[in-house]
This record gives C-alpha cells, sequence and structure tokens, in this order.
C-alpha cells in the first residue's frame, strides 16, 4: 500500500535526452514529445526528502492536468495527454529563464521581506501598513531567475529581464498577459471550492513553431499556496494565522526538527507513520482543490505500470 516511486530510468523508443528535477524526470524523445513522469518525491527548502509520499505523483499530476484543461481556453499549453495517472505527454518547448511569480496577498516570502522593511520587490512596490496575509489592491507579478545546479531563484524585475535580454520586451508583455489570465482563472476556480488562491508560479516555454505556451505545473500544492475561504476576514480581523492549504505543513515539520536546509542541518527521520500522515494530507490537497474524490490508482508495481502505459500510448499515437 505505501509504494512510492523514487526515481525512474526508463529507455523509450526515440529518447534523446533525460533531465531530473526535484519531482519530476523529463524525457525528450526525437520527434519533439516531451514525456514528463511526476515521481513521489518531496522536496523542501530546496531539499529532497530521503523518503517517497506514496500517491504524491499521481495527485501532482492530476491537479495539473486538469487545470490545463480548465485553463486551456484563455491560455496555450504544451499538454497532449495523460496515458498514466503519473504521467504528462506533450510538446517539446524551449522554456524561458524566469518563473512568472504572481501574488494576490502579502504571504511566503513577501511577507517575509515586507518584515524587513522593504517595500520594494521585484521592482514593485508595495503599500504600507499591511499586516501578512492581507490582500494587495491588486497582485503583483515577482518574477524569478531560474535555479540551475540546486541554487536558489532569485528574485529580478521586469525592467532587468527586459535590459538584461533574458526576455525579449514582447515576449515578456505576453507571458505577462497570460500569468494575469491564469491568475483570474484559478482565483476564480479557487472561490467556488472554498478557497482563496493567495500565489502561484507558472513557466512558460515556445514550441518549434515560436508559440508562448504554459509548461510544467499549474495550481497544484507544490507551486501555489491557498487559504479556506471560510474565516479568512475573522482572522485576518484577529491578527490570527491564516488556514493553509499547501505543503507548508511539512515545511513547518521540518523546522520544529531543527531542518530548513542550511548548511551542516541534517534531514530528520521520516517514520512510516509520519509519511502516511503527509500521504493523507496530499490527497486532502487533491480533494479540495479539485473539489473530487481521489482514487488511488494500484501501485503494487508502479514502475511497470507507467513504463507500459507510455510505451502503448507512444505505438499507438506515434507509432514509436
Amino acid at each position: 500500500m505505501n509504494n512510492s516511486i523514487v526515481e525512474t530510468n526508463f529507455n523509450f523508443p526515440n529518447q534523446s535526452k533525460v533531465y531530473k528535477g526535484k519531482v519530476r524526470d523529463v524525457y525528450t524523445l526525437k520527434n519533439d514529445l516531451v514525456v514528463m513522469v511526476a515521481s513521489d518525491r518531496v522536496s523542501a527548502f530546496d531539499v529532497v526528502m530521503p523518503k517517497g509520499i506514496p500517491y504524491k505523483g499521481q495527485i501532482l499530476n492530476q491537479i495539473a492536468v486538469q487545470m490545463m484543461n480548465l485553463t486551456s481556453d484563455i491560455v496555450p499549453n504544451w499538454l497532449i495527454s495523460s496515458p498514466d495517472p503519473n504521467v504528462s505527454v506533450g510538446h517539446l518547448c524551449e522554456p524561458f529563464k524566469v518563473e512568472m511569480v504572481i501574488r494576490g496577498y502579502l504571504s511566503g516570502h513577501a511577507a517575509r521581506e515586507y518584515k524587513k522593511g522593504k517595500r520594494l520587490l521585484c521592482g514593485v512596490k508595495m503599500p504600507e501598513e499591511m499586516i501578512e496575509n492581507d490582500k494587495f489592491l491588486s497582485p503583483i507579478i515577482t518574477p524569478a531567475t531560474k535555479a540551475e545546479f540546486g541554487n536558489h531563484d532569485e528574485d529580478i524585475s521586469k525592467e532587468e529581464i527586459i535590459t538584461r535580454n533574458i526576455v525579449s520586451k514582447k515576449d515578456y508583455e505576453v507571458l505577462e498577459s497570460y500569468t494575469k489570465k491564469l491568475f483570474d482563472k484559478g482565483s476564480e476556480i479557487a472561490k467556488e471550492r472554498g478557497l482563496i488562491l493567495v500565489d502561484t508560479k507558472y513557466e512558460f516555454g515556445k514550441t518549434k513553431q515560436g508559440k508562448i505556451v504554459l509548461i510544467d505545473e499549474i495550481h497544484t500544492p507544490d507551486s501555489s499556496r491557498y487559504f479556506y475561504l471560510k474565516g479568512y476576514n475573522d482572522r485576518q480581523k484577529n491578527k490570527e494565522p491564516q488556514k493553509q492549504l499547501s505543503k507548508e505543513f511539512l515545511r513547518q515539520w521540518l523546522i520544529s526538527n531543527n531542518f530548513q536546509g542550511l548548511k551542516g542541518q541534517v534531514v530528520p527521520y521520516m517514520s512510516e507513520e509520519y509519511v502516511s500522515t503527509v500521504s493523507n494530507r496530499y490527497i486532502e490537497l487533491y480533494e479540495n482543490i479539485t473539489a473530487k474524490k481521489f482514487i488511488r490508482v494500484d501501485n503494487a508495481n508502479l514502475e511497470n505500470r507507467i513504463e507500459k502505459n507510455i510505451n502503448n500510448y507512444l505505438r499507438a499515437n506515434f507509432g514509436n
């Protein structure tokens, strides 16, 4: 029951490249296809935990697929199909080297910077006299340069992105427009489900034909922060912490066990009981975010199931 997949080593027909991220393994095929496998790895403070979380990959992939399908009418995306609960297949894209972070509320990183006295974040001015988790008058976009080789992402302004030619002005304006549209739609979906989409990040790429599309994941608990809508105003009025729906619970557990990813710190032992608790929390996240009952797919032999489903799909649709 508690099987999980933390590593994949597939070799698909026409495979040309493999990239292993913190959570996803990305297989590039010669016919401009990308096979993205969502593992059960979990990371916090930019560190991958030593144990996998059962069903986490299925949860993240299925949320992302559902959200991409719900937003494809307003912003084009890379997704073609999901032949397995842990897998997405899509178009090969050249990723932009920025993450488009958008914030509707003064939370997380923005709140920490604000408490230090900063009122300018990524070139965007934040109002005075805000308290943590207050809503901004309108959402702010605070981009980050994408980390390479395990380094932390860094805040960067729109002006610097354009001046340094990380993204052209024309392309950046498309990214900005798409980011706002996705956040508006995500906020609307969240509200219908009794949630507040607090902040999130989007990644974009360009297809071989030069089309800008949304890539990677969208509105998952790993890329987004949610609050429960019910009681939000009362909690703010009383200056109480908001009830969150994100993987913040894992970060807090790590902090309480003296781990924040700092040099010399050791990841605390995760018992099977705690791993099951984390798995159950992710299932709770799934059911709240999607408004659907989570169906546990048989994970007795995950690697074989995933490989078989991908190969069958590629053979049937692309002759691979």
